[in-house]
């Protein structure tokens, strides 16, 4: 699966994907690199919608057949939705992990943040093999 080009990437293996005006927002995920060294994700559990949440701070956490994973945002902003259908059926975000597998939706409070983070080139250089 191509790494999406209109997403941001973290070193945790997050991906930030700005929502119109990114001031308005972004939308966070695990990237497939992250799906596959998890294997297969058998529950996710986010922060609920209110929740503040500072750059570097954990969203919530998924759970794997390997390991349960923090999920960190490296923005600052607050949380205004939750993929809650990942509750009954986390299965998509091995599926789809750039798309129905999203995980949180953010108001973002310093849209700069984005900057720090790596295009999907440079992610891929450094995550790819």
């Amino acid at each position: 699966m191509p790494t999406p080009a209109d997403c941001r990437y973290s070193d945790s293996h997050e991906w930030h994907k700005p929502e119109g005006n990114p001031a308005t927002g972004v939308t966070l995920g695990i990237t497939q690199f992250a799906v596959n060294e998890l294997t297969d994700i058998t529950y996710v559990q986010m922060k609920p919608v209110g929740t503040k949440i500072k750059a570097g701070e954990s969203v919530g956490e998924v759970e794997s057949v390997k390991a349960t994973s923090d999920i960190y945002s490296a923005v600052t902003g607050e949380i205004v939705a939750v993929n809650t259908a990942l509750a009954d059926d986390p299965s998509a975000v091995n599926t789809d992990p750039y798309g129905k597998g999203w995980l949180v939706k953010l108001k973002i409070s310093n849209a700069g943040e984005l900057s720090n983070l790596m295009d999907s080139k440079a992610y891929d250089a450094k995550y790819k093999t």
